[in-house]
C-alpha cells in the first residue's frame, strides 16, 4: 500500500477511513459510494452523472452483442464466445443496481463501523481491530488485482489483434472486438466506428469490473471488521474470567453481552446487504467456470497459446473471487462459534453461580449458527466453493456432449 497505516491512538474517523479507504477508491469513480449527511450537493450531482454514464455504457455495449447472439445464424461455439462477455456485463450491471438500491444499508454498515471505533478505549483492543482491518484491505486489494488484471488482459489482447477485410477495391485493417456485434445495427467494418465500439467495450468492462471488485472488497472489509469485533469479545471474556480484578478490562458481564449482540447484529446487516449479490455471483461464477473451461479446451485444440493464457488468467481470477465470498461466510461462522469455545476454555468453574449462568447464555447464543447465504438458500462456506466448481465442470461435460 502506498499510504501509511493508521497508528494506535488515532481518531475513530481515521481508523474507520483506514479500513474503508480502498472501498471508497473502488466505488466513488462509478458513483456507488453512499451519500452521508456531510456529502455536498455537488458530490451528489457528480454521483448521479456517473450513474447515468455507467448505465448508458452498459446498455449501449450489451444490446448490439445480444441482438447478434439471437439473430445471427452461427455456430454454438461463436454464440458461446459472445456469451462470456455479455453475461459479465449483465450480471455486473445487476450488481451495480443492487449496490445503488442498497446504498442506505451500506451507509448503515459504515456508520456502525465508525461507532465501534469510537467505543475503543484500550490499545490492546485497537491493535486487534487494526490487525483485522489490515487483513480486509489486503483481501480487497488482491481481489482488485486478480479481477482487473485477468479480464483487462483479455480485452487488451483482443484489441491488439487485427484483421484485414476486402470491401470493393479497398482493403481495411480493423481491430478484432472482444465481443462481436450485430453489423446491421452497428457497422463496425468502418473506421472510426470500429475504434469507438472497441473503446466502448473496454470502458464497459472496466465499469463491470469496478462494480464487482467494489462488491467483493466491501464484503471483505465488513467481514474483517466483524471478525475483529468477535476477537475483542473473546479477549474481554478471557480477561473477565481469568483476571476479574483488572481495572482497564470489562467489569461486568453486561458489557460483554452487549458487544457480542452488537457484533451479531452487524453480521446480520452484512447478510441482508450481500445475500442477493452473492446469489448472482454464485450463478455467474458457475456459468463462467463452464464457459471458460469450454474456451480453454477449444483454444488448446487450436494451439492458440495467446488466447489460452488470457482465458487461464480469467479462470484464476474467477476462482479466487468465488473462493473469497465462500471463505468470508466460512470464517464468520467459525469465529461466531469460537466465542462459546473461548468461554468454556476459561476458568469459569471458579466464578459465582450467577456469573456461570450468564456465561452459559453466551455459550448458548454462540451455538446458534451464524450464516452468510446466497439468496437465503445456500450457506456460503468452503464446501459451497467445492460445489460451485463441481457444478461448473458438470455443466462443462454436458456442454461438450451437446456440441
Amino acid at each position: 500500500m502506498t499510504n501509511q497505516p493508521v497508528t494506535i491512538g488515532a481518531s475513530a474517523k481515521a481508523n474507520s477511513d483506514y479500513g474503508l479507504q480502498l472501498n471508497r477508491w473502488f466505488l466513488k469513480p462509478i458513483g456507488v459510494w453512499p451519500s452521508f449527511p456531510s456529502t455536498t450537493r455537488f458530490e451528489k450531482i457528480v454521483s448521479i452523472t456517473l450513474n447515468v454514464i455507467c448505465y448508458s455504457s452498459i446498455i449501449l455495449t450489451t444490446i448490439p452483442c445480444l441482438v447478434r447472439m439471437f439473430l445471427e445464424d452461427e455456430s454454438i461455439y461463436l454464440k458461446l464466445k459472445s456469451l462470456g462477455p455479455v453475461s459479465h456485463w449483465i450480471v455486473s450491471g445487476a450488481n451495480y443496481t443492487t449496490l445503488l438500491l442498497r446504498s442506505k444499508d451500506i451507509r448503515q454498515c459504515m456508520e456502525h463501523m465508525e461507532a465501534d471505533w469510537q467505543t475503543v478505549t484500550r490499545e490492546k483492543d485497537q491493535w486487534v481491530m487494526l490487525k483485522n482491518a489490515k487483513f480486509g484491505r489486503y483481501v480487497a486489494a488482491s481481489c482488485a488485482i486478480f479481477m482487473q488484471s485477468g479480464i483487462m488482459c483479455f480485452i487488451f489482447v483482443a484489441a491488439m489483434d487485427t484483421v484485414e477485410i476486402q470491401i470493393g477495391n479497398e482493403t481495411r485493417i480493423l481491430h478484432v472486438l472482444p465481443c462481436a456485434v450485430y453489423k446491421k445495427l452497428i457497422n463496425v467494418d468502418e473506421s472510426p466506428t470500429n475504434e469507438i465500439m472497441l473503446f466502448l467495450q473496454a470502458w464497459c468492462t472496466m465499469i463491470a469490473n469496478s462494480s464487482t471488485v467494489g462488491m467483493f472488497s466491501l464484503a471483505a472489509v465488513l467481514a474483517a471488521h466483524a471478525c475483529g469485533q468477535l476477537n475483542v469479545v473473546m479477549v474481554w471474556i478471557t480477561e473477565f474470567v481469568n483476571e476479574p480484578k483488572k481495572t482497564d478490562g470489562p467489569n461486568s458481564i453486561g458489557v460483554i453481552v452487549e458487544r457480542h449482540l452488537r457484533t451479531l447484529n452487524f453480521i446480520g446487516y452484512i447478510e441482508n446487504l450481500m445475500n442477493r449479490i452473492y446469489f448472482l455471483e454464485i450463478f455467474r461464477c458457475t456459468m463462467d467456470i463452464c464457459i471458460l473451461g469450454y474456451y480453454i479446451l477449444s483454444e488448446w485444440a487450436d494451439q492458440n497459446v495467446q488466447s489460452l493464457i488470457t482465458y487461464i488468467m480469467i479462470y484464476i481470477s474467477i476462482g479466487f473471487n468465488v473462493f473469497l465470498i465462500c471463505y468470508i461466510g466460512e470464517i464468520l461462522t467459525e469465529q461466531s462459534k469460537k466465542v462459546g469455545e473461548v468461554v468454556y476454555m476459561t476458568n469459569w468453574y471458579y466464578l459465582p453461580d450467577k456469573t456461570i449462568l450468564d456465561l452459559i447464555l453466551i455459550i448458548a447464543r454462540s451455538g446458534v449458527v451464524v450464516q452468510i447465504t446466497a439468496g437465503k438458500m445456500v450457506h456460503m462456506s468452503v464446501y459451497t466453493f467445492g460445489d460451485v466448481v463441481k457444478t461448473g465442470f458438470a455443466y462443462l461435460n454436458l456442454l461438450r456432449q451437446m456440441t
